[in-house]
């Protein structure tokens, strides 16, 4: 599932839902002004008319034919009137209108024509009426104008409102993104209980439920941790002096004969008990979470300690192959003595399971990561993909026990190390190898690398 912020779905929706009522409200604003600019620019064009008409009643003679009223500053947005007599004749007219009746229809009342918002005032007892036309011109504009004066600053105030919601809910979600801190820094094996953060009422709770959970897994984890010590130590004392005893015994008794014979043979079963003790409680401390310390150390120093001693170790038998590729060190972050386990248990699996002949090759990568290969038959892509599982083993006649890669895929997983296996190998119809990478590894080279 994709993942999602809640002080963005709610800065989204909060801003979604103003910004649509806004804009409903400024379409509702427009529209109430246009009418009301529109009644207001009528009432205008009335009064003039009707004061015109009365004006022409009370001349005692009427006005002059084909005269033109000179007015000064008429523009195109003036203004512009006409008296028409009985006849339909203008006998005057303001420079700005036409020579021609601005309608033929002279009914009381408004009309439109393309360029001229008209009103024909009522006829009076001088049979002479008045025709008064705005310019089409000056009420688009007035409207729009109006319109804008309404609109523009409710429009100009959503990104004010954007940064204002934006800035208040980031506050108020700033508690829960510290709680989110405190959760995700312990998601690296830090149980230690989350410190007050001064939370709302609705996260102290939470709170409280994430504290009680980190004490009950850090007594759960502890109590793993220490049955396995236990039982490390109480198991291999035994098993070392059984061991002790029946080589004592062996010493005894000639090898050649029945006796000894089966004195090595419990020699031989002893020494793999031993091992498989061994292996078991590897697994047990990697399924406690034995890896999920954080400190800082130098991982290359730790492959150096375990190829030396795996090299030099004889009842491993086979040869290594070690190139560093001019890196002096990798620091990273996780447990040191569980990468220990993890790598000696890849680097004992190549061992175990390689050819005889071939040795073991571990390559140290420019990006940090550790590659490890041996020489073996090509494993099934079935097989190789329930090889970390417990006790699944590759087909191989080698005494293993069958938990190595359970081990390292376990301590894998808590450390956040990307482990992949790969048979067979690049170029190679045969083969095994295991790479490992660390997260953000810290790598230098040698000076003469540099």
């Amino acid at each position: 599932m994709k993942g999602w912020s809640l002080a963005t779905r709610i800065v989204s929706s909060v801003l979604a839902v103003v910004s649509i009522s806004l804009l409903a409200l400024s379409i509702a604003v427009a529209g109430f002004t246009r009418y009301e600019i529109t009644e207001r620019l009528d009432n205008s064009l009335q009064e003039v008319s009707e004061r015109l008409q009365a004006t022409i009643a009370t001349q005692p003679h009427g006005p002059r034919s084909d005269n033109v009223a000179w007015v000064p500053d008429v523009g195109p947005r003036t203004l512009a009137y006409q008296v028409v007599d009985p006849a339909g004749h203008v006998v005057l007219r303001s420079q700005n209108a036409p020579v021609e009746p601005f309608v033929p229809d002279m009914r009381t009342g408004f009309a439109d024509t393309p360029n001229f918002r008209v009103y024909v005032a009522a006829p009076t007892t001088t049979a002479y009426r008045v025709l008064v036309g705005e310019p089409t011109l000056h009420r688009r504009g007035a409207t729009w104008r109006a319109t804008a004066i309404a609109v523009v600053p409710i429009l100009v105030f959503l990104p004010v409102i954007w940064f204002l919601v934006r800035l208040i809910v980031r506050r108020a979600l700033r508690p829960l993104e510290r709680l989110h801190d405190e959760m995700q820094s312990r998601g690296s094996g830090n149980l230690r209980p989350v410190p007050s953060l001064d939370l709302p009422v609705e996260l102290i709770s939470i709170q409280h439920a994430v504290n009680t959970l980190l004490s009950r897994l850090e007594t759960a984890l502890s109590t793993e941790r220490a049955f396995a010590a236990s039982a490390a130590h109480e198991l291999r004392n035994p098993l070392a002096a059984l061991l002790a005893q029946v080589q004592m015994l062996g010493r005894m008794v000639p090898a050649e004969s029945e006796m000894g014979r089966r004195v090595g043979i419990i020699v031989d079963r002893t020494r793999r008990l031993g091992r498989t003790v061994e292996k078991l409680l590897q697994f047990s401390r990697a399924s406690s979470g034995v890896a999920f310390r954080r400190d800082r150390f130098d991982l290359l120093a730790v492959l150096h300690v375990l190829v030396d001693d795996l090299w030099h170790n004889p009842g491993d038998g086979r040869g290594m192959d070690m190139t560093t590729n001019g890196i002096s060190h990798i620091f990273v972050h996780g447990d040191m003595d569980a990468t220990g386990i993890l790598i000696r248990n890849l680097l004992e699996n190549a061992l175990l399971h390689g050819k005889d002949a071939a040795a073991v090759h571990v390559s140290v990568m420019p990006d940090g990561s550790i590659d490890i290969t041996n020489d073996c038959p090509a494993l099934m892509p079935a097989t190789l993909a329930r090889l970390t599982s417990p006790f699944v083993r590759g087909g191989s006649t080698a005494r293993g026990s069958g938990l190595g890669l359970a081990i390292a895929n376990n301590i894998a997983r808590q450390m956040d190390v990307r482990l992949r296996l790969r048979s067979p190998l690049a170029g190679q119809d045969r083969g095994f190898g295991v790479s490992l990478l660390f997260p953000d590894p810290e790598i230098t080279m040698t000076p003469e690398e540099e």
